[in-house]
């Protein structure tokens, strides 16, 4: 079970495992920290302390009411998470709404990332989808009254489509542990309210002309089947950060550390070992 935090006068649920090097994993939406589970303890077997959180409003973190939970926000939280758990430096391993904040938070205190690892990211104009775009601008109140039952279809439709095959992978104990943070009235409100509501490319295209000011090592990640994030955006962050690698995961959807456990594992344990 993870422990909590007051960072900056909000409850975030976080885990620190391990010694040695500070690693810090961001996670993604429809998601929160689990998505790192088959990722991080080989992280931590190899001599680095990982720290994996929930995004604030996300998982087991709060979900205030009078809260702004954008990616501008959520980067401010980032730096204070850090300064809580004493982490003056840090590798950042980021991935989709997450890859937002580590890039923002990588632009914005430099000095305070090692190394960045982005994982099928949001970037650019690349988010939202036209269905999303949709549904924030004329039906997010109507979403949000939604019965279990309808709320669990909706979701479940969307992370189906976050790995190469939906119908074997997002089943069973992996669908439940995703659908979790959203089985009461309050999740259902929380997801529309701290999450879809800030499906925005303002955070990403704001900082388009700054990303060729990164000097620290970048790895990009990502599924080749991805079909939230288009592998065009995947090569244009390659050309856009100066040395960026970018290394594409055959068979592998949005949620990558999902379709390819090993090989994300593979790949962050290269870059951290450089």
């Amino acid at each position: 079970m993870p422990s909590n935090l007051i960072v900056d006068g909000v409850r975030i649920a976080y885990r620190d495992r391990g010694e040695g090097e500070p690693v810090v994993f961001v996670h993604g939406t429809p998601s929160y920290s689990y998505e790192w589970r088959n990722v991080v303890p080989h992280v931590e077997a190899v001599g680095h302390r990982a720290i994996t959180y929930d995004l604030l409003g996300y998982g087991r973190s709060e979900r205030p009411v009078d809260r702004d939970t954008s990616v501008a926000a959520q980067t401010d939280l980032l730096g204070g998470l850090l300064d809580a758990l004493g982490i003056e430096q840090a590798t950042i391993v980021a991935h989709d709404i997450g890859g937002a904040i580590g890039q923002r938070f990588a632009i914005a205190h430099p000095e305070r990332v090692r190394r960045l690892v982005i994982i099928d990211t949001v970037s650019y104009d690349s988010w939202p989808s036209e269905t999303w775009r949709k549904l924030i601008e004329e039906q997010v109140e109507e979403h949000m009254q939604l019965p279990q039952e309808a709320f669990d279809a909706l979701l479940t439709r969307q992370l189906e489509m976050t790995v190469a095959d939906g119908a074997a992978t997002m089943t069973g104990d992996i669908l439940d542990a995703y659908l979790a943070p959203h089985r009461s009235a309050l999740g259902r409100v929380s997801f529309f309210e701290h999450q879809v509501r800030h499906y925005d490319s303002r955070y990403t295209e704001e900082i388009t002309d700054q990303l060729a000011s990164l000097t620290m090592p970048v790895r990009i990640l990502w599924g080749e089947r991805d079909q939230w994030q288009p592998l065009t955006y995947a090569r244009q962050l390659a050309e856009g950060i100066p040395g960026a690698r970018l290394t594409v995961i055959p068979g592998a959807g949005h949620f990558v550390m999902e379709d390819a456990p090993e090989r994300v594992t593979e790949e962050i344990l290269d870059f951290l070992a450089d």
